[in-house]
């Protein structure tokens, strides 16, 4: 009878054996707390004051923010950047034919997260996502480098390549059959996603663990209502 060989683990070591990685890093939080009286009611308001601190204080990349889907087999999550938002949600612009995309249009449950380390701050968001108007995607791709506007139409995002040179020759391309036009159009599977916010919480670091937590839940008629959050 032929012997299977053991299974391994991810850092290749037999089953039978421990390779645990420990991560000892630890940091005490200490530079500010995160009071009601100072929160506010209006938790699109306090987003936009954290974020200009992020902004002000040049920390790297503060409109990065993870967003997460779960509309396929399973729940995904990647980075992608904030590029506006109000009162009616945050906005984020993708390929709609992109894993992203098809995970909202099964699902159009979102959640997005900031996390500013240097600040010591986090942002949570959870909300329904719904697709910009045409005129409103028109708008924002007029202001893309040229070639920003030209890779929307080269990429097939989210799909298999045979190798970087494919993708290049697909960029030139299209660089191309552009050449001669001088306002790239944008292609009608490229937008914007508005992600509209039902639940904010926002997470301040504080010493010893004990981090201060107030989570803003929106009502129908506009309003919100805050609470504060254990650590």
């Amino acid at each position: 009878m032929a012997v299977l060989p053991q299974a391994t683990d991810i850092f290749g070591a037999n089953k039978g054996t421990s390779m645990t990685r420990k991560v000892e890093h630890r940091k005490d939080y200490s530079k500010t707390e995160l009071l009601e009286k100072e929160a506010g009611q209006d938790p699109i308001a306090l987003f936009d004051r954290w974020l200009r601190d992020a902004e002000e204080d040049e920390l790297p990349e503060p409109h990065a923010m993870a967003l997460a889907t779960a509309g396929s087999f399973s729940i995904s999550c990647r980075i992608v950047l904030l590029r506006a938002f109000d009162t009616q949600g945050f906005v984020f612009y993708t390929n709609y034919n992109s894993r992203k995309a098809m995970d909202l249009e099964r699902d159009a449950r979102a959640a997005l997260t900031f996390f500013w380390p240097l600040h010591e701050r986090q942002i949570r968001i959870e909300g329904k996502t719904e697709r910009l108007t045409p005129e409103e995607s028109d708008a924002y791709f007029a202001t893309r480098p040229r070639e920003s506007r030209i890779g929307a139409w080269a990429s097939d995002q989210s799909r298999a390549a045979d190798g970087r040179s494919q993708i290049d020759e697909r960029y030139q391309r299209w660089e191309e059959r552009f050449k001669e036009i001088p306002e790239v159009p944008r292609p009608l599977h490229w937008g914007g996603v508005r992600v509209r916010a039902v639940r904010m919480e926002f997470w301040q670091g504080r010493p010893d663990r004990m981090h201060d937590r107030l989570a803003f839940e929106h009502f129908k008629d506009g309003t919100w209502s805050c609470v504060r959050l254990q650590p």
